[in-house]
């Protein structure tokens, strides 16, 4: 499986077009998943402060009723929590970087937590919210993941606060990924974002789903890069990020949140124009 690289950066609707041409095709579906902050809606100072812009979220609504279109968000989020953000009936949705799935006609798959895991979570939580919960950070309690923000936090107080918030984490068994002025610890299971978007695209589509159709993901993160991996020659992905020299799984680099548009309307134009 190929490495981390510099990714070819896309700028524009036209740059879609020149690096990928003939990958969709209206005769051929294509399953489209994607991350929801930093991607279908820009970074906030408060996760309940997100907003997908007005033009991206008309062309969501548009692609995600064609039948040869397969939408589905991966989150960090907890599952209603995207679900109340997206707010788009009929497509499929995982929250807790894939713990949790509900597809659109109700049912769902949900990752089990072995009994000790759920335990050192509950402590896990009650400690932070203790010590490190203060300074303007807060814990973003998902039930079976968190994350800790600390955007608000003074600039003096931060690296000593998000270090502390990382250890504690640590000790109690859970994996601290760095995301955007945040903390996110998930559970020491093999279950991600990437096992996440081979569980759905083979529920969907069978086991031979690299196949039956074209796969599109995109996300702004490191816990993104997971899907970005096992996807990595079986489909399309697109890392947003405005270091030009960031190390990825990404098969192109998006520089800002703005280009989603772009590469939604690269979609629709083959799908519904």
């Amino acid at each position: 499986m190929p490495g981390k690289h510099v990714a070819p950066v896309i700028n524009n609707l036209d740059g879609f077009e020149e690096n990928l041409p003939g990958y969709l095709s209206p005769e051929f579906p294509v399953a489209v998943l994607l991350d929801y902050d930093g991607t279908l809606a820009p970074i906030a100072d408060n996760p309940a402060k997100t907003k997908m812009p007005v033009q991206l979220e008309a062309i969501l609504h548009k692609i995600a009723k064609h039948p040869k279109v397969f939408l589905a968000v991966i989150s960090g989020r907890g599952l209603k929590d995207v679900q109340q953000n997206v707010n788009i009936e009929g497509i499929t949705y995982a929250g807790n970087h894939g713990l949790e799935i509900e597809y659109p006609d109700g049912s769902r798959h949900d990752y089990e937590l072995p009994k000790e895991i759920q335990k050192n979570y509950t402590d896990m939580v009650q400690e932070l919210k203790e010590k490190v919960e203060r300074n303007g950070a807060w814990v973003e309690d998902k039930k079976v993941s968190l994350t800790y923000h600390y955007r608000d936090t003074p600039v003096d107080l931060k690296d000593q606060q998000k270090q502390l918030a990382s250890e504690i984490c640590k000790k109690y068994g859970f994996r601290a990924n760095q995301a955007h002025e945040a903390i996110e610890a998930k559970p020491p299971v093999n279950w991600n974002k990437g096992e996440a978007a081979l569980y759905i695209l083979k529920q969907k589509f069978g086991d031979n789903w690299s196949q039956e159709v074209s796969v599109v993901f995109a996300g702004d993160d490191t816990t993104d890069e997971d899907a970005m991996r096992v996807l990595s020659g079986l489909g399309r992905s697109f890392r947003i990020a405005a270091d030009p020299q960031i190390q990825t799984f990404a098969d192109f680099r998006l520089p800002t949140q703005a280009v989603m548009t772009d590469l939604l309307k690269w979609i629709a134009d083959v799908y519904v124009s």
